[in-house]
């Protein structure tokens, strides 16, 4: 979908700015801190609350149109699209328990406390595929306009700090090498097919909604769950209810 002048600026600029905060995020030295860093907790509440006041609504309503494109043998499936969001959880859950194993036999066999390269290079196309899509709903979604554009980019960009922070742990040397700069190539090009002008309808943007709202919901609790983590339940409360905010009370919203 190609967007009128200064919104297809726009959206390039933020296209480069996530993928600067991808390659960058690790530089933040406090994120590191234990017990977790008040910000990362904060960032966590407002990705979360990016996905339950505004994608999740969204889904609802392409939920109907979904019913109406599928029909067929499939009719009886009625909840097709929170499916696809299960999915993108799960996907994501089984990247985490395969690092968190590879990494626990990585320690016995003296090895270090890292994952395996092909554990690390299967994280590195999974969240490459991840941040393509989110580079290419930049330019693809119902809400395209500045204010629903910078909501989503600012989303994502605390976002990218939380799963940069993940992947750190998991892979150390490799990803801060290899990982973070191919993730960052990954939103531009997401951008670049999104401003190619390829015609996707709007049962494929909410379908691919879904799998980033799942990825989200999962990335952002595994995170912040573990008892180790030490994490700021009132940061985290507190980035949920001003993104929650921001997100309700802005022109775009009405």
């Amino acid at each position: 979908m190609l967007l009128p002048g200064f919104l297809f600026e726009l959206s390039l600029i933020v296209a480069v700015a996530l993928a600067l905060v991808q390659l960058f995020a690790g530089r933040l030295r406090f994120l590191s801190a234990t017990p977790r860093s008040i910000w990362l907790s904060a960032s966590s509440g407002a990705s979360m609350a990016y996905v339950f006041v505004h994608i999740l609504p969204e889904l609802g309503e392409a939920q109907a149109i979904i019913r109406e494109v599928v029909g067929g043998w499939l009719a009886f499936w009625r909840y097709h699209i929170y499916v696809v969001a299960l999915l993108g959880l799960a996907v994501f859950y089984g990247l985490d328990r395969a690092a968190i194993a590879s990494r626990r036999d990585n320690r016995k066999e003296s090895r270090g406390d890292v994952t395996a390269t092909s554990v690390f290079w299967l994280h590195i196309i999974v969240y490459g595929f991840y941040n393509t899509l989110i580079g290419y709903l930049l330019l693809n979604r119902d809400d395209n306009d500045a204010i629903g554009m910078l909501q989503f980019a600012l989303a994502m960009a605390l976002h990218f700090a939380v799963n940069d922070y993940g992947l750190r742990e998991h892979h150390k040397f490799i990803y801060n090498g290899i990982g973070r700069w191919v993730l960052a190539t990954a939103v531009i090009v997401g951008w670049t097919l999104g401003s190619s002008g390829m015609g996707v309808d709007r049962t494929a943007i909410a379908l691919m909604f879904a799998f980033l709202a799942g990825g989200i919901i999962l990335n952002v609790l595994k995170e912040e769950l573990p008892v180790e983590r030490e994490s700021r339940f009132w940061a985290f409360a507190l980035g949920a209810g001003a993104y929650t905010l921001l997100l309700t009370l802005s022109p775009s919203s009405s």
